[in-house]
């Protein structure tokens, strides 16, 4: 790549005389390729310096730059003494290659600054391995493979290296590559490594300086030594790490010495960067950092050009910096797309993910870049390392001559780009204070105990439900009756166990509020759901709640993929329950806000319970096998019954399972304690249950009920293939083979599944005596109205001509015409083509098991216990009411028992019709 066939612009030299002297050092230099050399060396003395230094070498450089810099970047070959010269000539040629390209505009700001780091890269790698050599040639060190590396902080960890810029690094060595006994000596041979590692790249000699370091970001730097153990910074962020550590972290990477071992720390940092809910917090704390160093730097004061930073100042790069990472931080934790190192990846994933609006991230990127090229220009003039503009009208003619401009232009592009930078970014970090909105007259003694509620017992809780409290209780007062809201939303506040995560939440989100307003004031399950599980919210504004729901095999893969992202069992049984309460919550808003039908909701419940369990059982065999080896046989699968096998649940429901497992010719499992075939499968399936059911720090997943196994719980939690066959052609009662018309295998090997489904359908399909089978439904029917009658006319399940009743006609009808489909409606018209119902008999029965589930599902979601008008609030019973069709309770309670006693008759004159054959 030739200079010369990429030049756009020239710099015009301010001391012509110094450039055309410097030129003149510097043979073979015609047309463009010389008025650049002599616009840059006119405009900075530093690079007519350079110029003058390496005037046999720039000719050929110029002529081919990237072979150039690629020759300089080759790691030299050099002891002690010889590699300070050596990286020293090294730094002269990028640092002239770099700044006469970036002043021609042959090369981009990227570019550039990906030059400047790979120059610190190679220094790093150079300076350090050679002072390693020097301890290990001492006897202080046993060899080089210490596990002794270097992170690349900041800038050069983002390859966003300035013009004149220090380096930032974290040291780190990896302890457990040795014996206890010689941690001290390691240590010491390590720290004396570093130390002359920054004494090569810093220290002034005759040939300049490589790079100034600052080792001051590593934990507690004013007590620590400048090396330290990856354990013990390993401690201190887990335990210290504040939220200006996260967000360095974000550019870290290792960028010399033992890579692997860099590497493999970040990753144990990933937690701690990024948090797995959305983290709105860390705006506030971002804030703070840039207060702070305003206060510091000074650099708080209005815009004014003469001496404004062009880093730290208002509408400076730290402003879209900061910008940038403190959106990375909210979302990182839930997007790992978002974690990219350079600000104007940073800001352009942002947009791509709807974070930042694409108007505004083009913006940012476009001052981001102009800002830093201005930087450049500052720091070029004598390698200093500023960011001020120049304080005299000297320094601003030199500046616009530098970029090809007269300075009135220069002065009034500045001050626009930084005022529109400020006005964005402090527009985030802190927006004007709003007029609160008009306040009702509510319950001061209620609000007046909120103080003391968990929430907000800590002093940043409290300062922040302070700025959003008028917010809440104005939507809350906007309700149709503000105390019983009021009341609601007290019951939220006063089980939520902390708040600073959600209350930044509502802050930065205010539309979260009426999602709020609107569950506390209709839904107490969910409002006590939420305040168990305020995480959840953060799906609200992930930018998917409110899509197209995604169907069973696109969560199964959701769930999977997400417990692959956990390195150990019990994080990724925390995972599934955290992934799974998002989607919980989900299908609820979505059922009250009538996104979706009832039956639509069934399903969904249905299919994410399907999803969990499909992930979670692959993941539970493979740690179990990690003991006791894979799956002997055939493997197992896992038949859900009752409603998950028919594919509709409701927001409380538990899981009816049954594990059916094919030994093949298998005696026993292979693993380091291997168990017979029978054994193997009773402890994987409790395994199963416990992971499915267990409390952990996210809750349990769901109920799990094994007692539709064959024996109930009398047999083994886990059934042989041959003896299910065996007991259900034998022995299982007539309400077992009505039970298989629900089943469905939701996890297991495909042929094993396979098998079971035509198994199933055999046995529905098996001829049958209708009367028989009609007096024996006649017989279940009165052994459940003894065994329990309905709560009310509001309890839609249990009870003639309710659902449980709808749905045992409706398997008999299967299982009398060989109907394999699961479904009442087909259960139903196989009652019509048995003869047991009519059409239109059909049709109600149907339109009453709509209307029940209807029921069901809103009580559900409305109350953990059986629902009592008497005591729901308005919203509640409005969901209610919805769900019947009816504007009244009375007329709502009316059409109910008028319905239901219709089909319980109907249902009488069925099954008796079995008691007459």
């Amino acid at each position: 790549m030739r200079v010369a066939d990429h030049i756009v612009r020239l710099p015009r030299p301010f001391d012509p005389e110094r450039g055309e002297a410097a030129a003149q050092t510097v043979s073979d230099l015609a047309g463009e390729v010389r008025a650049l050399v002599v616009g840059a060396a006119g405009c900075s003395p530093y690079l007519a310096g350079l110029i003058e230094k390496e005037a046999e070498w720039l000719p050929g450089a110029l002529e081919d730059m990237e072979v150039a810099l690629a020759d300089v970047l080759a790691l030299p070959k050099a002891g002690m003494s010889d590699v300070r010269p050596a990286l020293r000539q090294a730094k002269r040629r990028v640092a002239l290659l770099a700044g006469l390209a970036d002043l021609a505009g042959a090369w981009a700001l990227e570019d550039v600054t990906h030059a400047l780091t790979q120059l610190a890269d190679m220094a790093c790698e150079v300076a350090l391995s050679t002072a390693v050599d020097e301890q290990v040639r001492r006897g202080r060190l046993p060899n080089k493979d210490v596990g002794l590396f270097v992170l690349a902080m900041g800038k050069m960890g983002a390859f966003e290296l300035n013009y004149s810029s220090d380096i930032d690094l974290i040291c780190l060595f990896d302890e457990t590559r040795f014996d206890p006994g010689d941690y001290v000596t390691i240590r010491k041979g390590c720290v004396r490594a570093v130390q002359d590692m920054s004494r090569i790249l810093s220290d002034l000699t005759e040939d300049g300086y490589v790079f100034r370091t600052d080792l001051r970001l590593r934990p507690d730097p004013s007590v620590t030594p400048v090396v330290l153990s990856v354990g013990a910074a390993e401690r201190y962020y887990e335990s210290l790490g504040r939220t200006w550590e996260r967000a360095a972290y974000i550019k870290a990477r290792p960028c010399a010495g033992d890579i692997a071992a860099g590497e493999a720390f970040l990753k144990e940092m990933r937690p701690f960067v990024w948090r797995r809910h959305l983290d709105f917090a860390a705006v506030q704390d971002a804030h703070d950092m840039r207060l702070a160093i305003r206060a510091h730097k000074g650099t708080g004061g209005p815009i004014t050009l003469p001496g404004h930073d062009m880093k730290l100042g208002r509408g400076g790069i730290r402003e879209i910096e900061f910008f940038t990472q403190t959106r990375q931080l909210i979302a990182g934790g839930r997007d790992t797309d978002l974690r990219v190192r350079d600000t104007v990846s940073g800001l352009n994933m942002l947009a791509s993910k709807g974070w930042v609006p694409a108007a505004t991230a083009e913006t940012l990127t476009d001052h981001y870049r102009f800002a830093r090229t201005v930087e450049h220009r500052v720091q070029m003039y004598r390698d200093a390392q500023t960011h001020k503009l120049p304080g005299s009208d000297e320094g601003f003619e030199r500046l616009a001559a530098m970029m090809d401009t007269d300075r009135p232009s220069l002065e009034a592009d500045l001050k626009e780009r930084l005022s529109e930078v400020h006005a964005e970014t402090e527009g985030f970090f802190a927006p004007d204070a709003k007029a609160a909105e008009p306040r009702a007259a509510l319950d001061d003694a209620m609000q007046a105990r909120w103080r003391s509620y968990p929430a907000l017992r800590s002093e940043r809780g409290a300062a922040l439900f302070d700025r959003i409290e008028p917010m809440l209780v104005s939507r809350l007062s906007l309700a149709t009756k503000p105390q019983e809201a009021l009341s609601a939303f007290d019951g939220f506040l006063a089980g939520l166990p902390a708040g600073v995560q959600l209350f930044s939440l509502f802050e930065a989100n205010p539309q979260l509020v009426d999602l709020l307003v609107d569950i506390v004031g209709t839904s107490p399950a969910l409002a006590h759901y939420l305040s168990r599980n305020a995480s959840v919210l953060d799906a609200v504004i992930g930018g998917s709640f409110f899509d197209e729901w995604p169907g069973c095999s696109a969560l199964t893969k959701l769930a999977k993929a997400r417990l692959d992202t956990e390195p150990d069992y019990e994080a990724k049984l925390d995972a599934i329950r955290s992934w799974a309460k998002e989607w919980h919550f989900r299908i609820g808003v979505h059922h009250l806000r009538q996104l979706t039908t009832a039956t639509e909701a069934g399903r969904q419940y249905s299919d994410l319970a399907r999803a969990g369990v499909a992930a979670l059982w692959p993941a539970v065999q493979e740690h179990f096998a990690k003991r006791h080896g894979p799956p002997p046989g055939r493997g197992g699968v896992i038949l859900g019954m009752g409603s998950l096998g028919a594919g509709h649940l409701t927001p409380q429901s538990d899981l009816d399972l049954i594990v059916i497992y094919d030994p093949s010719d298998a005696d026993c499992s292979d693993g380091a304690r291997p168990l017979t075939v029978g054994a193997y499968y009773a402890r994987l399936t409790q395994a199963m249950i416990t992971a499915v059911t267990a409390q952990t720090a996210q809750g349990r997943l769901y109920e799990a009920d094994m007692r539709l196994r064959p024996s109930g719980n009398q047999g083994p939690v886990a059934t042989g293939w041959s003896s299910f066959q065996r007991y259900q052609k034998e022995d299982a009662w007539l309400w077992e083979h009505l039970a298989l018309v629900r089943a469905t295998v939701v996890a297991g090997p495909d042929a094993l599944a396979r098998d079971v489904e035509e198994f199933r359908q055999a046995i529905i399909q098996q001829p049958r005596n209708a009367g028989a089978v009609l007096r024996e439904l006649a017989d279940m029917r009165t052994r459940i109205a003894a065994a329990k009658q309905p709560a009310s006319i509001w309890d839609p399940k249990i009870g003639a001509g309710r659902l449980q009743d709808i749905e045992l006609l409706a398997q008999a009808g299967a299982v009398l015409t060989g109907e394999i489909r699961a479904g009442v409606r087909h259960g139903l018209d196989a009652c019509v083509a048995a003869g047991i119902l009519n059409d239109v008999d059909a049709q109600h029965l149907a339109d009453t098991h709509a209307l029940l589930w209807a029921v069901q599902i809103a009580s559900r979601l409305l109350s953990t216990s059986a629902v009592d008008l008497d005591t729901l609030g308005s919203g509640g019973q409005d969901v209610l009411l919805r769900a019947v069709g009816r504007n009244t309770r009375a007329e709502a309670e009316a059409h109910l028992a008028e319905t239901i006693d219709r089909a319980a008759r109907l249902i009488d004159a069925a099954t008796k019709g079995g008691e007459q054959g």
